[in-house]
């Protein structure tokens, strides 16, 4: 090999030996970003947040359900059909708009009953049986009243016009995700002053989130002033109710990368 081409394999050598370079040097790189973001949790503190929102419902839900029996089906359902259609025109009078009154449930069921039987044997093996007498129809309804101080005049009209029982019924907040969210937010700021705190008595620095676990809990009442409404003409006096008001509570976790 004369001394020329021993200059271009070194040159090409030297290319080759920096290329190598640059490339173990990017793949160290992205190895220690990888080792740092797999589980910073060898160097973090997790801290626990509650918070607490409380509101007024505004909204009230309620079923009732009106029954008829008779030997015909179909007077037992045109009796139903009656005194559904008072008690439906008497709750939107109440302002009670249509797409809040839901049937959840309709049925027919054969009615029966025991007649005693005269035996001619002794001892005897039956003293009656049962005997189908007619039918019964039930028609079942889910009201929502967006006015709760009408929610005690509406079990009234339910009552007065022909509803059979009356049953199930509760306060909620229309719009709860805007609850929930005055909680978190409280949560989160309770577990942030929490994980400075801590982070002052460690002598260490919080860095970054690096998880968070939201645990949401349910609304418990809490009952307050009676709410009723006014009576209306012809109608029983109305039911007093309370309303009360709903808490919401919300627990976070939040765990803070530290330095």
């Amino acid at each position: 090999m004369n001394p020329e081409e021993k200059q271009k394999v070194l040159k090409w050598v030297r290319v080759a030996l920096i290329v190598l370079a640059v490339f173990l040097a990017v793949k160290t790189i992205g190895a220690l970003e990888d080792l740092r973001s797999i589980d910073p949790t060898y160097n973090s503190i997790s801290v626990s947040g509650v918070g607490e929102a409380v509101s007024i419902p505004d909204v009230a839900t309620f079923s009732f359900t009106v029954s008829a029996d008779a030997k015909v089906v179909s007077d037992a359902q045109s009796q139903v059909t009656k005194k559904m259609d008072a008690i439906l025109a008497a709750l939107k009078s109440l302002g009670i708009e249509e797409k809040d009154i839901k049937t959840i449930d309709y049925s027919v069921n054969p009615k029966y009953v025991f007649e005693p039987i005269v035996c001619i044997t002794t001892p005897c093996p039956y003293n009656n049986r049962r005997v189908q007498d007619g039918y019964t129809v039930n028609h079942n309804v889910l009201v929502k009243v967006r006015n709760t101080k009408d929610s005690g005049q509406a079990l009234a009209i339910a009552g007065e016009n022909g509803a059979t029982s009356l049953s199930g019924i509760s306060f909620t907040i229309d719009d709860p995700d805007k609850i929930m969210d005055e909680a978190r937010a409280e949560a989160i700021l309770d577990a942030r002053e929490k994980a400075k705190m801590l982070a002052k008595e460690l002598d260490v620095r919080l860095v970054r989130v690096v998880s968070f676990y939201d645990n949401t809990g349910g609304g418990i009442p809490y009952f307050g002033e009676a709410m009723g409404g006014d009576m209306v003409k012809n109608v029983a006096p109305v039911p007093t109710i309370p309303v009360g008001e709903n808490k919401i509570t919300v627990s976070v976790t939040v765990t803070y990368e530290i330095r």
